[in-house]
């Protein structure tokens, strides 16, 4: 046999990271038949659809974020669990605590699998996790915890898959502004509870919950279906010797591009990342030379969530209720208020990001966070008669400020500040900090908020806010503009001095 023979038949086709592609026969040398794979060019992917659905994980993320917000007034209602801080705290902040082992599971297997493979596995999840907590039984506090947990393993394979997948898929040029969509994927998907939470929010108190609760499963399902289309990512196909397929995905999202020339490149990075793994370990976290970078980017990681966010998400309607004595069911317009400043604050960053320095951002920020919570303390304490809804308007400048600064800084931070040869257990170790963050917030506000004023509760938290300040001041050097060596160089440069 000698030329080319393309077979077009069903049984001649396969797919290439999820995508099509056709058989192509060749005759080699000696007469001997080699294959390659080819695109199917009647099959190719648009990249828009492609950077879409790969982030649409950040939707599921942020409606499970949000959706118990306006579900737990009702929850409580029904169970009577009015007086069970520990409780709501665990049902709450349960999510967080599976997205603790979900972050660090699916990062292993997804090197394993496939990026593609486990954000099918986490839609999986999505939509059993939701449906099993709609259905929860009467009274059934350790039942939904757990199930609460089991959904929090999806909630923290998407959180490290989404990124993770676009970064490698995306062109040099648009990592930044694709990681910036991540982050407004993130913040629509809650403010998508907070308008489902209120449009169900007039149904008897035992279906408003856990309607809201089950819708969950419809994205999920939406992001099932569109990843189903979706290519492998090309730097995991690289990793385990499938290069003509890496090349086809790489066909399919760059026009006009030298493809080739980007497969060597993926390469070489591929054969640096395998020589640092097997080069390094956990100890060299601590390694003086990396230790002021580790302590860096952890640090900020781990501010992020104790500086309270989280607590303002999670119990909005019921901070409200506590300040103005009204229910918490009737409060649930407030969400949609922060819902609506969180989605405005991350297009903001998409506009700001590489014009102005990560310190600058982080120290403004974060002053005016902490001032935002301290500030009505103050005033009740001077002045008498104060308008109890003053609080809700200094949460929302919090949220304003968190939304353009520390919300999505914090990840463009870590992506930039760990040197190659620690950056995937440095940036493993950051999330793990901030999903205990997290999941220590949930818990405990509720706690905190039954034991001590609220007022007092919002003071802690600004003073944290304003501890983060001076640790950015003191502790993170700039990462805007600057390459990995002029960063690690520079972070040399600063342990002398001090």
């Amino acid at each position: 046999m000698s030329g080319m023979v393309r077979y077009r038949s069903l049984t001649d086709r396969g797919r290439a990271g999820g995508c099509l592609y056709s058989s192509t026969m060749r005759s080699g040398p000696n007469g001997l038949i080699r294959s390659e794979i080819m695109p199917a060019a009647d099959h190719k992917i648009s990249s828009k659809f492609i950077y879409f659905f790969g982030s649409f994980g950040g939707i599921l993320f942020g409606y499970d974020i949000g959706v118990m917000t306006g579900a737990l007034p009702f929850l409580q209602e029904d169970w009577g669990l009015e007086g069970s801080a520990t409780v709501i705290g665990w049902v709450t902040s349960g999510v967080m605590f599976g997205a603790i082992f979900g972050g660090a599971l699916a990062g292993q297997l997804s090197d394993r699998f496939g990026r593609r493979k486990m954000i099918l596995a986490s839609a999986l999840v999505f939509v059993a996790g939701s449906i099993l907590c709609g259905i929860a039984p009467h009274q059934g506090d350790l039942y939904l915890v757990l199930m609460r947990i089991f959904l929090g393993l999806a909630v923290g394979a998407a959180s490290a898959l989404v990124p993770a997948y676009m970064s490698e898929l995306a062109p040099a040029r648009l990592r930044g502004r694709l990681s910036g969509l991540n982050q407004t994927m993130i913040v629509s998907g809650m403010l998508i509870s907070y308008l489902v939470d209120f449009f169900l929010k007039d149904l008897p108190e035992t279906w408003a919950w856990r309607s809201m609760l089950i819708v969950a499963a419809v994205p999920a399902v939406i992001l099932y279906v569109g990843v189903l289309r979706l290519p492998e990512s090309p730097r995991f196909l690289v990793k385990h010797d499938r290069e003509p397929e890496a090349l086809q995905v790489l066909s399919f999202i760059r026009k006009g591009e030298d493809t080739t020339a980007e497969l060597a490149s993926i390469k070489e990075t591929a054969q640096l990342e395998a020589k640092a793994e097997t080069t390094t370990s956990f100890a060299t976290l601590l390694h003086g030379k990396y230790r002021y970078l580790v302590i860096a980017g952890v640090g900020v990681a781990a501010f992020q969530q104790f500086q309270g966010a989280n607590a303002i998400f999670y119990y909005i309607p019921l901070i409200v209720e506590t300040a103005t004595g009204n229910a918490a069911s009737n409060a649930l317009l407030w969400p949609i208020v922060q819902g609506v400043i969180l989605v405005l604050g991350s297009l903001l960053f998409l506009v700001i990001a590489d014009k102005f320095n990560r310190r600058t951002l982080l120290i403004l920020g974060g002053a005016v966070m902490g001032f935002s919570f301290i500030l009505p303390a103050i005033i009740n304490t001077v002045f008498t008669g104060v308008n109890p809804m003053m609080i809700v308007v200094f949460l929302s400048i919090y949220v304003a400020f968190y939304s353009f600064t520390w919300a999505p800084l914090t990840w463009v931070l870590v992506g930039e500040i760990f040197p190659l040869a620690i950056r995937g257990r440095s940036s493993g170790v950051a999330s793990s900090f901030n999903w205990i963050g997290s999941f220590a917030v949930g818990l405990l506000f509720p706690i905190m908020t039954a034991s001590m004023p609220q007022e007092l509760v919002f003071v802690v938290f600004g003073i944290i806010c304003l501890l983060g300040v001076l640790f950015v001041k003191f502790y993170v050097p700039e990462t805007r503009g600057r390459s990995l060596e002029d960063i690690e160089t520079n972070s040399m440069t600063i342990q002398r001095i001090r």
